[in-house]
């Protein structure tokens, strides 16, 4: 059966780090692998790394691997903010690059963007280290939304952090700043993914709610051209069926849109 065009961005973690349990994501067509170095440890996510790879060659298929770097974050018991007065790229990420270069990551994600500089200062600690690879600018600030066209121009993909960007700007807002997003990633020509609570439910429940599935086909009717499960896939009781269900959701999708020039990871 035909994938869909749209890709699916899985987040893997105590949840979906079985063997079996990748096996059966890879197989329902989760596209691409997030790993999200905001938690565990280098030889955990070393692990994780070999088994996708492993798994998805003994699939016959490709999985990009994207580490997601967790800049100046802040946890504040079940939710984070982030630190204003620090760089955007710390100390710990710089660790964590090194380690992602080692093991041939095939995106970095950058938390907490705010300019284009912030994109060329981690691509010039890239080159420093010996590699250039692909980076994800996160919207998720303010100041990203005011700097928007810059930083598509200097990063290589862009990913919609509805999360924190909910708690910059008036939530009412994120359905419209997401649109514009995605709008002129598609003006641009670059990788739009669309992330954060698109079916938060299925953390707990078998199914997600008719918001919910509301939430992801509009984010590919408007253009996304990847959608992310987050907790949904990496600590959730229902990781495959939270896959299985996105891919039902984007394929119905499809047919009442025409994105010849969709852009892949």
């Amino acid at each position: 059966m035909e994938n869909s065009k749209a890709q699916i961005v899985a987040t893997i973690g105590p949840a979906s780090k079985s063997l079996e349990i990748l096996e059966k994501m890879i197989d329902h067509k989760m596209d691409v692998a997030r790993l999200n170095f905001s938690w565990g440890t280098h030889e955990e996510h070393a692990q994780f790394i070999k088994d996708i790879r492993d798994t998805a060659t003994k699939i016959g298929r490709k999985i990009p691997i994207i580490q997601d770097l967790s800049g100046p974050r802040i946890q504040q018991g079940a939710g984070h903010t982030y630190d204003q007065n620090v760089e955007v790229i710390t100390e710990k990420d710089l660790s964590d690059l090194k380690f992602g270069i080692e093991q041939s990551v095939d995106y970095v994600a950058l938390s907490f963007v705010g300019s284009a500089s912030d994109v060329i200062k981690l691509r010039k600690h890239m080159e420093d280290m010996g590699k250039i690879i692909p980076i994800i600018a996160k919207i998720e600030r303010k100041i990203a939304i005011d700097n928007l066209g810059e930083i598509i121009q200097a990063a290589d993909a862009i990913m919609v952090a509805r999360g924190d960007l909910g708690s910059e700007l008036p939530i009412e807002t994120i359905p419209f700043a997401q649109q514009n997003i995605i709008k002129r990633c598609n003006a641009a020509g670059k990788p739009v993914i669309v992330a954060t609570q698109m079916m938060l439910s299925m953390k707990d429940n078998p199914e997600p709610t008719r918001a919910e599935v509301t939430d992801v086909a509009f984010a590919i009717i408007e253009g996304a051209d990847a959608v992310m499960l987050s907790e949904e896939s990496a600590s959730g009781k229902y990781p495959l069926e939270a896959v299985t269900i996105m891919e039902k959701i984007i394929k119905e999708s499809e047919k009442y849109i025409t994105r010849p020039n969709r852009k892949n990871l």
